[in-house]
């Protein structure tokens, strides 16, 4: 660790999710995710909005690490189910990512392209230890396939088609998501606020 270089502590194991944030923040803020850490018991995550489990999620951290925390919450909102699977996007169905979005594809068989908008979700948490939250939000809007396209990104990414670029979210260069993602948008919210951190930490 650089001598006067506050440590952040990204509340994830995802490395892709780790670099986008080393790349937004540079130099100025040491970036550490929780394989850095010795085990921290998982908090669960049985909030209502992305806002409470992002901010349940970055308070637990901070206070078990003594580090200020950064903790993101995210999902894909469907408009023909109701905002579904939102919160419970990660979990809505067994298996891997190929299995939830084909279970999504099925439900939406037959429902027409006018029908099928949908937009990624993302809040972005950080906290003190003993301190206040703060908490950004993005959106990204789209529509789902009725099959799989593109082989990057991870989740849903290859059935998420955003007309503005005419691709997939797994058919994008790591470079091109961020700059149109639901993530990117929070992160660059949130980044002022992190760089900050060479001052305030």
């Amino acid at each position: 660790m650089t001598a006067g270089k506050p440590r952040l502590l990204f509340a994830t194991t995802n490395a892709g999710k780790v670099k986008e944030l080393r790349g937004l923040v540079g130099d100025t803020v040491e970036v550490v995710s929780l394989k850095d850490l010795p085990p921290i018991p998982e908090p669960v995550e049985d909030g209502d909005t992305f806002e409470a489990n992002a901010e349940k999620k970055a308070r637990a951290y901070a206070e078990a690490s003594g580090l200020p925390a950064l903790a993101d919450d995210s999902g894909l909102c469907v408009d023909e189910l109701g905002g579904q699977p939102g919160v419970h996007s990660a979990r809505y169905a067994e298996g891997d990512d190929r299995a939830r979005y084909q279970k999504l594809l099925r439900v939406l068989e037959g429902v027409p392209e006018a029908r099928r908008t949908a937009a990624f979700q993302c809040a972005l948490c950080l906290v003190f230890p003993g301190g206040g939250a703060r908490i950004e939000v993005g959106r990204c809007e789209g529509r789902i396939l009725t099959e799989p396209r593109g082989s990057h990104g991870f989740g849903y990414d290859p059935v998420f088609f955003i007309p503005a670029l005419g691709k997939t979210m797994a058919e994008l260069t790591s470079e091109e998501k961020s700059g149109v993602s639901h993530r990117g948008e929070a992160f660059r919210k949130m980044r002022p606020v992190l760089l900050g951190l060479q001052t305030t930490g």
